[in-house]
């Protein structure tokens, strides 16, 4: 399937909203706690409108009052200028965790025992912080974004034996869902829940308009890869994210 990054991009950064957002030109600017690199980097989808070299000083400068370190998403088929890898090389940084776009059929399956609602709710809040590996701040930033996401937006919790043990979001634009927040607490794990939250979310999905999904995975996340191309997602793209190695920007 070919997709254009140009066009989906902007439609999964309008899906996981940072809590500060500003835009040079193409360039779109995202700010929070600095946990999520999707919510803390500047996505260079088009010419930032200006001398290159000072767009750069001024993101620099805009991450760098917030106390975050500059960070930078270049995506594949949609990163302006075209050397920009250049420039952020010649500055210092240097690219790190790939992330593939897989996208796929919005076709799923109805599942008698994924709750669904509008919000997360106290017990989405509950679980999500659970699986986060102590790290409450993390979560606590995600669940944030996970609350900003625009109408409609569906939260899904699995139930086994009463207890929530697996948990998805996804956020509904056109004809596109995107796919966020997928998490299954440790002792329920490979047993298939993720698989069953995915293919609830996609049947809501699909009462909602969608024709088509999307969602990110880190590029050596082999079991989740594994998963997302048994319910008939492909690679349609990546990108990496540019940080420095100054412990000026760290």
């Amino acid at each position: 399937m070919i997709i254009d990054p140009a066009v989906l991009e902007p439609v999964a950064d309008r899906a996981w909203p940072a809590r500060d957002q500003v835009r040079l030109g193409g360039w779109r600017l995202n700010a929070a706690d600095g946990w999520s690199m999707r919510t803390n980097a500047c996505w260079t989808l088009a010419d930032p409108g200006g001398d290159p070299e000072a767009v750069l000083d001024a993101v620099e400068a805009w991450y760098q009052t917030r106390g975050l370190p500059p960070r930078f998403k270049l995506t594949d088929g949609a990163t302006a200028p075209a050397d920009l890898p250049d420039r952020l090389t010649r500055r210092g940084y240097a690219a790190t965790k790939s992330t593939l776009v897989m996208v796929g059929p919005a076709e799923g399956r109805a599942d008698p025992d994924v709750q669904l609602s509008r919000q997360p709710d106290a017990r989405f809040e509950a679980v999500f912080t659970a699986s986060a590996g102590g790290n409450r701040a993390d979560a606590r930033e995600r669940l944030e974004t996970l609350a900003r996401i625009p109408a409609p937006a569906r939260f899904g919790g699995l139930l086994i034996d009463g207890e929530t043990a697996a948990l998805g979001a996804c956020a509904v634009e056109g004809d596109w869902v995107g796919l966020f927040g997928m998490r299954t607490l440790a002792d329920h794990r490979r047993m298939g829940l993720a698989r069953r939250i995915l293919g609830a979310l996609l049947a809501e999905a699909t009462g909602l308009g969608a024709r088509q999904a999307y969602l990110q995975v880190e590029a050596d996340n082999a079991s989740a890869i594994a998963l997302y191309q048994a319910a008939g997602f492909q690679t349609a793209y990546r990108y990496h994210y540019w940080v420095s190695a100054s412990p000026s920007s760290a």
